[in-house]
């Protein structure tokens, strides 16, 4: 009320000095002050130049000498180039540049568009083959294939090499400018070259894109009450999906658990924290996160859902980052042992800053630790028992477009030959070349699967031998018969 006063009262005397002339008197004042401001504005300013650029150029802003030549050269390019320059590509240019020289293939800039791409990944389905890949060392190498997608469909696995993108060259390219180019509509297709180690000659495998559903976790019922269950990777909604195939291998009588950490290349922190803190006591340590000043931040399990029957985790060396937390966390703070594998090594933590115009950059931000310590990047964890998987597990994958018949002599031949040979079919002498042997094995398998028996490995043939080479080792998967057999002497 004091203040609705006071205003009134102020704007009272005004208008009385404004009726009595005193206004007149202000505005002389005002246009003398004003005069006397402007004078002395250009004396500091010549003032200021006398004593040279760097001084003016320092009124209002801080200097940063280091982008001298930053700032240079694009006013060269910008005043000289031939052509007009794309001034947002120079400075997209310039922002990756800096990010590239950090070396570390996890830091990434990612234009408005590959920012876009990189949300969809963790967040919605999208369009594409369903590979998680990376840049090592100025090649794109597979991460590992997401389950159930057209590239596992495929053949793609681990540790592959993509070469070319429709016969283009990717070499030295980032990790998201390739994915820019792989994914693409439902329904078309894209050919890669791949080179896989053991393998002498590049693969040209072409794929046709689809829509690639993030579902990150698939449970089953083995037998004697163990469950197995697969965590493909750990998006936003995994924490939850998991607690869903909990609830239903419960109520299907589960005594014991499988947890399949392989082919996982990791995804989000915060769903690799929930997950741990199910199978870790409340009070111990998941892991750790080291800063470049010295600080070390501990995370710990908390209360609340604990599963506590027998668990045994799957892990290999597709198993990755995110993967790897859970499975230090589960083996070194709650004594769950592990099989397989020696996992990927990711020892690296990374966080994300957007700008406002939609683009981000991506960048190493810390190093995580396991709970005793241990900093597994590029050595990976080793698995407290080591199984391998077959040697026809890594076969390479046969396109269906080929024709292998008699006289046929390739690698693909001999890939064949290893496959009829694993599964019952005796090709004769396995030797890359398709002789009536081979002929009479593709012939057998033809009439076993109600194929018409002429004898060639193409189209329908192939598909259905790829197919069931794949069936033929879920069925036989010695590291999951490993981990139920700990369960099972667990139980005993």
């Amino acid at each position: 009320m004091k203040v609705v006063r006071r205003l009134e009262e102020d704007r009272n005397s005004i208008q009385h000095e404004q009726n009595q002339g005193y206004i007149k008197m202000k505005k002389f004042r005002f246009v003398m002050l004003m005069f006397l401001l402007v004078f002395l504005t250009a004396g500091v300013t010549i003032l200021a130049l006398s004593f040279g650029d760097d001084k003016a150029v320092n009124v209002g802003m801080q200097e940063r000498a280091e982008f001298n030549k930053l700032y240079n050269t694009y006013d060269e390019l910008k005043k000289n180039y031939f052509q007009d320059i794309d001034e947002k590509n120079m400075i997209d240019g310039a922002i990756d540049g800096m990010v590239r020289a950090l070396d570390d293939p996890y830091s990434d800039y990612m234009t408005q568009e590959e920012s876009k791409v990189f949300q969809e990944s963790i967040t919605s389905s999208f369009e594409g083959v369903g590979a998680e890949i990376q840049e090592l060392e100025g090649s794109i190498i597979v991460v590992t294939p997401i389950k159930g997608s057209p590239a596992e469909e495929a053949g793609i696995k681990p540790n592959d090499k993509i070469t070319e993108v429709d016969g283009k060259s990717i070499q030295g390219m980032s990790a998201n400018e390739a994915v820019m180019l792989i994914r693409g509509e439902k329904g078309t297709d894209v050919t890669l070259t791949i080179e896989r180690e053991g393998v002498e000659e590049p693969k040209k495998i072409t794929i046709t894109r689809d829509e690639i559903p993030i579902h990150t976790v698939y449970a089953e019922m083995l037998e004697d009450g163990v469950a197995k269950i697969q965590i493909t990777n750990f998006s936003s909604h995994t924490d939850k999906e998991l607690n869903e195939a909990l609830q239903e291998m419960e109520e299907k009588g589960m005594t014991s658990l499988v947890l399949d950490l392989r082919k996982n290349p990791g995804g989000l922190l915060d769903q690799a924290i929930s997950i741990s803190n199910l199978f870790v006591p409340k009070g111990e340590l998941l892991f750790q996160v080291a800063y470049k000043d010295g600080k070390v931040e501990e995370y710990r399990a908390e209360g609340g859902k604990k599963i506590t029957i027998p668990t045994v985790v799957l892990v290999d060396e597709g198993s990755a980052s995110a993967s790897e937390i859970l499975a230090a966390a589960v083996s070194e703070s709650a004594d769950i042992p592990l099989v397989g594998e020696k996992t990927f090594g990711k020892g690296t933590v990374q966080t994300t800053n957007e700008f406002q115009d939609g683009s981000n950059i991506k960048y190493t931000m810390a190093k995580w630790l396991t709970p005793d310590g241990n900093w597994i990047h590029e050595k990976g964890i080793q698995p407290d028992k080591k199984v391998k998987l077959p040697a026809f597990a890594s076969l390479s994958y046969i396109d269906p477009e080929l024709k292998l018949q008699v006289d046929s002599a390739s690698s693909d031949v001999k890939a064949a030959e290893q496959i009829l040979d694993e599964l019952g079919y005796n090709p004769g002498k396995v030797d890359a070349y398709f002789d009536e042997n081979t002929k009479n094995a593709v012939q057998e398998f033809q009439q076993d699967e109600q194929l018409e028996p002429d004898g060639i490995l193409t189209g329908e043939t192939t598909v259905t031998l790829m197919n069931k080479i794949r069936d033929h080792l879920n069925e036989n998967d010695p590291q999951v018969q490993e981990a139920v057999k700990l369960l099972s002497e667990e139980k005993e």
